[in-house]
């Protein structure tokens, strides 16, 4: 080959790899790196092109923040069909890293379950649901029964049919539902 031929190429080599090393400039920061292989053949396998015709999707709407935040009473009053005071059957289960709660309402025997295990539920840190309760002052008095334990208004239909609940108080834990 003729010198300018060479001269012509590595001209056209380096044109083509301008953008590249420009690109490799760029300071690359490493998260982590544990090997492995490239994930790019799986990618290529997909094919993936751009959708020249497709119609544009519309926008997602956002919801529109209230302009006065909604307060407890708000939420009141609770009401959960499926949950009623009664006796509940100890019985295991695994739920790994679930954080202690009680369900409980605002009747006599959810008063006096509270009562009784106010101490403990403070040491496991449990939070209550309360699937149960009128009004705000109702709500009230059960706090005062269980001081550091926090308690929220909270329908229970759903729980009661994925825990298979139908009575409470009960305290639920990661191995165990009891009362």
């Amino acid at each position: 080959m003729t010198k300018p031929l060479w001269t012509l190429r590595g001209l056209l080599v380096v044109l083509t790899a301008l953008p590249w090393i420009a690109h490799a400039t760029q300071s690359l920061i490493v998260v982590e790196e544990r090997g492995g292989a490239s994930a790019l053949p799986y990618y290529e396998a997909l094919n993936l092109q751009p959708r020249a015709h497709s119609a544009l999707r519309p926008p997602i709407p956002m919801p529109q923040i209230p302009a006065t935040p909604a307060d407890e009473a708000a939420m009141l009053p609770v009401r959960s069909a499926k949950l009623t005071p009664g006796t509940v059957a100890r019985r295991v289960i695994e739920a790994p890293g679930l954080r202690p709660f009680v369900v409980v309402g605002d009747d006599e025997a959810s008063q006096a379950w509270l009562r009784r295990h106010a101490a403990s539920l403070r040491e496991r840190g449990a939070v209550g649901l309360v699937v149960n309760v009128e009004t705000v002052q109702a709500l009230a008095r059960l706090r005062v029964l269980v001081p550091g334990v926090p308690l929220a208004p909270v329908a229970g239909d759903d729980l009661a049919e994925r825990l298979g609940l139908r009575h409470y108080p009960a305290l639920i834990t990661a191995t165990g539902i009891e009362q």
